[in-house]
């Protein structure tokens, strides 16, 4: 059995949410259009505004509806350190627990070359232009504790070393207390602050 074409549509549509599965998003919509069609407008409304007015960040690459992001344009933030992770949700989580007050640098992704993403697609070379023009003297790699997310870091400190002076940068990983397969998204503050306290310089 189906629906009518536009609710089989808008079901369809919800299921490109993580997580969301074919039941998951029938509920949803039946939802929307049964008990919450205001609600639905104002999605509706916000999810519109969102894709056509938020971009990326000139400096950090984090989602951004300015040309530099609320963070990137802070004057006390110390521009001397740099952390580099994969999500902006990894910005939120380590703003919330790690008390870092440097500023970021989001790759949106880990290297997956299955995938198809490579150093072009995670900005790398903006990454080596930001280092090379500004006056950083730590980068903290703080991909995810995963396969991809150490074979990122490996190949981001090897940029470093190859291309900049190792002398001028010391670059380091985040290591205690971020469990080897989890994502910086669901480390809960505590120990993400362990983390940075504990982070290793590259040897």
């Amino acid at each position: 059995m189906s629906f009518s074409p536009l609710i089989d549509d808008l079901i369809e549509s919800l299921r490109c949410l993580p997580g969301v599965g074919r039941k998951s998003a029938q509920r949803m919509a039946l939802h929307i259009l049964e008990r919450n069609r205001e609600g639905g407008a104002v999605l509706a409304q916000s999810l519109t505004l969102a894709l056509d007015k938020v971009g990326r960040c000139e400096q950090c690459r984090t989602h951004s509806e300015l040309p530099v992001c609320r963070l990137c344009s802070q004057p006390e933030r110390d521009a001397d350190t740099l952390c580099i992770v994969e999500t902006p949700a990894d910005v939120l989580a380590i703003e919330q627990g790690a008390g870092f007050r440097g500023l970021y640098f989001v790759l949106m992704g880990h290297l997956s070359p299955m995938d198809g993403i490579g150093p072009n697609e995670l900005g790398l070379e903006v990454l080596m232009s930001r280092l090379s023009d500004a006056t950083i003297s730590e980068v903290i790699i703080a991909t995810n504790p995963t396969i991809e997310g150490d074979a990122t870091a490996h190949f981001i400190h090897q940029l470093i070393r190859q291309q900049l002076d190792p002398q001028a940068i010391n670059v380091t990983r985040i290591a205690h207390g971020v469990p080897i397969g989890g994502e910086l998204e669901y480390v809960d503050s505590g120990t993400l602050a362990h983390a940075f306290a504990g982070r290793k310089s590259y040897t």
